[in-house]
């Protein structure tokens, strides 16, 4: 099996998140635009965005893929034909699709534009890849639900030029590869048109209609998957089977996720896959860094998903509905004034004397005690309470553009 550089390809919500993706590591980063896309409630590219982050992601080597993957309509098409044209304007690297109408579309207007195809496609079986690399796609990504034996039996069956992508990390949705209905059932958000509003997130009970207070188990079939509450994917621990399964594009699931989780594990799996590369030793004598950083941004119990075969019920339910947070994210600096101080947008409130930490991409992490907090008038304040304020701080150290600023938060066990 082939053990090349994969690609490491992680979300982008705003151009703010896709220039931290890039400076902690990323090889590529996917996006979505106002429309089309499986994620309506994050922020989203305009296109004067968009083109900017792709113009910065190609400045510094980096890929942009865009979403164009929702299951459409026939009121969608021609909104999506318009909306492809002006992607072929922007000119991103790769249009990630689902519908096979507007794989169609794409490749009658913007041919020079790779074709992704989506995991919402239900890409189980090499049949399906090569049904889809016949008609012109150059990469599928493949369905949560298969096992790391059986992308290897998809790699033995397709030509070597197509490429596999599959998630590592992040959030699992619960239902066949993300193809979810619960959410426009009970609350009329289709999930399938951007607007899911994450019902396999609450807590349930199943009742059948004839028997009144009795609590009924939900089981699964040989083909399906849990119903509900999945942990969250992480495949840190496990590079050197992920490596050597054929896998092209190692994809982070999380376009809704703030700058902080991003940079985090994009700098985590970069350092993974670079001490794998230089040397498997050195990977294995770093694994407790890289679990305890992939354990500082917001995450729920993590799980190994389906790449060993079929999860049990303790190892895909978790047994709490509620995220870990260990750390806060506060900003991400800007630039430095004509005083020294950081520039950033406050993100979660902090005051002066509190101590808090400089993540640097190259995976150092600095501690800096907040000396002085000031306005963009330049008047003095205790604390920052109010999200969103330009804020020019004095930490006693320096700080970089694009450094993260986090604050740890104290262990609730204790």
């Amino acid at each position: 099996m082939r053990n090349r550089h994969p690609e490491l390809l992680i979300p982008a919500s705003s151009l703010e998140v896709l220039k931290t993706a890039v400076m902690f590591g990323a090889d590529a980063v996917y996006i979505g635009g106002e429309a089309f896309g499986l994620r309506a409630k994050a922020k989203n590219f305009s296109m004067e965005d968009m083109k900017e982050g792709v113009q910065f992601a190609h400045e510094h080597g980096a890929r942009v893929h865009v979403t164009v993957n929702i299951l459409a309509h026939n009121d969608d098409l021609e909104g999506a034909a318009e909306y492809l044209k002006e992607l072929k304007e922007i000119g991103p690297d790769a249009l990630i699709i689902a519908d096979p109408a507007i794989f169609m579309l794409a490749k009658e207007i913007c041919p020079e534009i790779e074709r992704h195809v989506s995991t919402q496609a239900n890409n189980t079986n090499y049949g399906t890849f090569n049904f889809w690399w016949n008609l012109g796609a150059k990469r599928v990504v493949t369905a949560r639900e298969l096992s790391l034996k059986e992308i290897r039996e998809i790699r033995a069956h397709i030509p070597a030029e197509m490429e596999i992508e599959s998630f590592i990390h992040g959030a699992m949705c619960i239902s066949y590869s993300g193809r979810c209905l619960l959410s426009n059932y009970l609350v009329g958000r289709d999930a399938n048109q951007g607007a899911c509003t994450h019902p396999c997130r609450w807590k349930y009970s199943i009742v059948e209609e004839k028997r009144p207070g009795e609590y009924m188990p939900v089981f699964e079939n040989e083909r399906g998957t849990y119903i509900f509450n999945s942990k969250d994917l992480c495949m840190v621990e496990h590079m050197d089977d992920i490596l050597n399964s054929g896998i092209d594009s190692l994809k982070i699931e999380g376009r809704m996720k703030t700058a902080l989780y991003v940079a985090t594990v994009a700098r985590t799996y970069r350092k993974a896959l670079d001490d794998y590369f230089e040397d498997p030793k050195k990977y294995e004598a770093n694994m407790e860094w890289y679990k305890e950083e992939i354990g500082k941004c917001t995450y729920r119990e993590f799980t190994t998903g389906f790449f060993y075969g079929k999860p049990s019920s303790d190892a895909q339910i978790y047994n709490s509905n509620t995220y870990v947070k260990n750390y806060t994210y506060l900003g991400t600096v800007e630039s430095i004034d004509e005083n020294g101080r950081s520039v950033f947008e406050q993100k979660n409130k902090f005051t002066v004397g509190e101590t808090i930490e400089r993540m640097k991409p190259d995976g150092t992490n600095v501690s800096l005690k907040v000396i002085g907090i000031f306005d963009e008038d330049g008047n003095a304040q205790e604390s920052a309470p109010h999200p969103k304020q330009m804020l020019h701080v004095v930490f006693d150290g320096e700080t970089e553009p694009q450094d993260i600023l986090r604050r740890q938060e104290p262990d609730e066990k204790q």
